[in-house]
C-alpha cells in the first residue's frame, strides 16, 4: 500500500496505470465521488493485489524487491525465505503488498442511534466495541431511553461488543456540571443509577458500559473516582466491562472545567479501558486549526502513559473536519464536514489541498462571499500517522468519533496496519 498525492494535471486513470491497479479499486478505497475531478494535494490510497513473479536469469532478491516497490524484508517474509536464500530461474516468487506484521489492537467506534445500517455494516468488521451514544442520566438516578436494540443485534452479528454510553448531557450538546454534582453527592441516587444501568444492560444485551461525564466541577474529582470505583465493582461482579472517556490532558493539575475532575491515575487503576478524547483542538467556535494535530496528540499520550497502563488506553481519532471562518467570527460556529465532503468542497472551489507536516493534517483555503475560509479535516496521511503513533506507544487501541459517515480510507488503513481484536463470538 502506498499513499499517492495528486499532482496538477494528473487523472485517475493515469494514476491507476502508473501503479498497475484498477481505477475502480482506487475509487472504492478512497470514496471518490467524481472520477473526472481529482484535487491537487488529495491523498489517495493505492492497494495492489498479490501477484506471482517467475524468476528470470540474472534476478536477485534485492532487484525483485526494488522492481516491485516492496522491501526486501517483506519479500523474504512473504516467501518464507532467509537472508541467505538463493533463488533460481523458474522459481515462483509471491509479490505481496499487504502488511504481514499487523499489530493487534482493540478498536472502538461511537455511533448515534440514527446511524444508517449500511454505513454501520461497512464499519463493523473493523471494530472491537460499538459505543451507542448515549443514555443521559437524570438527577434522581434514572436514565433516558433509546431505541437501539437493532444496532446491538447487528453488532453481535459481526462479533462486536456493544457498549452502553452514559452521559451527563442535560440539553442537546450541553454537559451539565450541576447534574453530576447532584448525583455525586448523594449515595442513594448513585445506587439507583447503578441499578438502572445494570437493568438496562441486562435487558438490552450490552457487553459493558462507557462513562462520558464531562465538565465536572473540580471538587467532584474524588466523588467521581469513588463513584466509578463502586460502579465498577458492581459491574464486574456481573461480567460487564467498564470504561470512561477522558479529556486530553497534558498534566495532572491542568486547570479548566473540562480537565480538573478527570483523574487519569484513578481511572487507569479502576477501569478496564480509558478512552482519551484526543481531538477538538479545532472545534466549532475555535480559530481555524486542525481537529487533532499529531504533535498535540502525542503530548497527551506522553503524559497519559505515566498515569494509565498503555494497554488500557484507547486513543481518540476524529472522523470529521470543520470549515472555519478566517478570522473567527464571534458567535458564528464553523461548519461540520465529513472528510469526503471536505475533499469534494476543495474540488468545487478549485482549492489545492495542503499538508501541515508538524500537525500531520490536511487543510485548504478558499473565499466565498468575500469571506476567507480554512478547512481542516482528516485524510489517509493523518489517519496513518495516528495509527503509527498508537503503535509506537504500545497502546491498547483506538476510539473513533464518530462512525456516522463512511470514510473508506479509515477502514483500509485499519485493515492494513492492524489485527482487530474481537472479544465476543470468536
Amino acid at each position: 500500500m502506498i499513499i499517492h498525492i495528486v499532482k496538477a494535471g494528473e487523472s485517475l486513470y493515469q494514476i491507476a496505470k502508473r501503479h498497475g491497479v484498477s481505477a475502480n479499486r482506487i475509487i472504492e478505497d478512497n470514496g471518490i465521488s467524481d472520477s473526472s475531478r481529482l484535487v491537487v494535494g488529495q491523498a489517495l490510497i493505492i492497494r495492489k493485489e498479490t501477484q506471482q513473479y517467475i524468476v528470470q536469469p540474472g534476478d536477485s532478491i534485492y532487484g525483485i524487491a526494488e522492481r516491485f516497490g516492496i522491501s526486501v524484508e517483506q519479500l523474504l517474509e512473504a516467501n518464507d525465505l532467509g537472508y541467505d536464500a538463493i533463488i533460481y530461474p523458474g522459481d515462483a516468487i509471491d509479490i505481496v503488498y499487504d502488511n504481514l506484521d499487523k499489530i493487534p489492537m482493540e478498536i472502538n467506534g461511537y455511533i448515534y442511534p440514527n446511524i444508517e445500517l449500511d454505513i454501520l455494516r461497512r464499519y463493523l468488521p473493523y471494530l472491537t466495541y460499538l459505543s451507542v451514544f448515549s443514555y443521559q442520566v437524570r438527577a434522581d438516578g434514572s436514565l433516558s431511553t433509546l431505541n437501539e436494540e437493532s444496532l446491538i443485534s447487528e453488532a453481535y452479528r459481526y462479533n462486536v461488543a456493544p457498549l452502553m454510553v452514559i452521559t451527563n448531557i442535560e440539553r442537546p450538546g450541553e454537559f451539565s456540571s450541576d447534574l453530576m454534582h447532584t448525583l455525586l453527592t448523594d449515595e442513594t441516587k448513585q445506587s439507583a443509577l447503578i441499578e438502572n444501568i445494570i437493568n438496562t444492560m441486562n435487558r438490552k444485551g450490552y457487553y459493558g458500559v462507557d462513562f462520558d461525564f464531562e465538565y465536572l466541577y473540580p471538587e467532584d474529582r474524588e466523588p467521581y473516582n469513588n463513584f466509578i470505583r463502586k460502579a465498577t465493582e458492581r459491574f464486574h461482579a456481573r461480567g460487564f466491562t467498564v470504561s470512561s472517556a477522558l479529556a486530553p490532558k497534558l498534566r495532572a493539575d491542568q486547570p479548566g472545567l473540562l480537565y480538573e475532575a478527570h483523574d487519569y491515575r484513578a481511572h487507569g487503576a479502576i477501569l478496564d479501558h480509558v478512552i482519551i478524547m484526543t481531538y477538538e483542538w479545532g472545534y466549532l467556535y475555535s480559530e481555524a486549526m486542525p481537529v487533532a494535530p499529531i504533535n498535540m496528540v502525542e503530548k497527551v499520550i506522553e503524559y497519559a502513559i505515566t498515569e494509565i497502563p498503555n494497554e488500557k488506553i484507547l486513543m481518540g481519532v476524529p472522523n470529521y473536519g470543520y470549515d472555519f471562518f478566517v478570522p473567527r467570527i464571534e458567535g458564528r460556529p464553523a461548519r461540520l464536514l465529513t472528510n469526503l465532503e471536505a475533499v469534494d468542497l476543495a474540488g468545487t472551489v478549485n482549492a489545492a489541498i495542503r499538508f501541515n507536516e508538524i500537525a500531520q493534517s490536511p487543510y485548504f483555503n478558499y473565499y466565498s462571499d468575500n469571506q476567507q475560509h480554512q478547512v481542516h479535516f482528516e485524510d489517509a496521511r493523518s489517519i496513518e500517522s495516528k495509527i503509527k503513533l498508537a503503535a509506537d506507544y504500545n497502546l491498547g487501541g483506538l476510539s473513533i468519533w464518530t462512525l456516522m459517515s463512511y470514510f473508506p480510507q479509515l477502514t483500509v488503513l485499519i485493515d492494513y496496519y492492524l489485527e482487530v481484536i474481537k472479544v465476543v463470538g470468536e
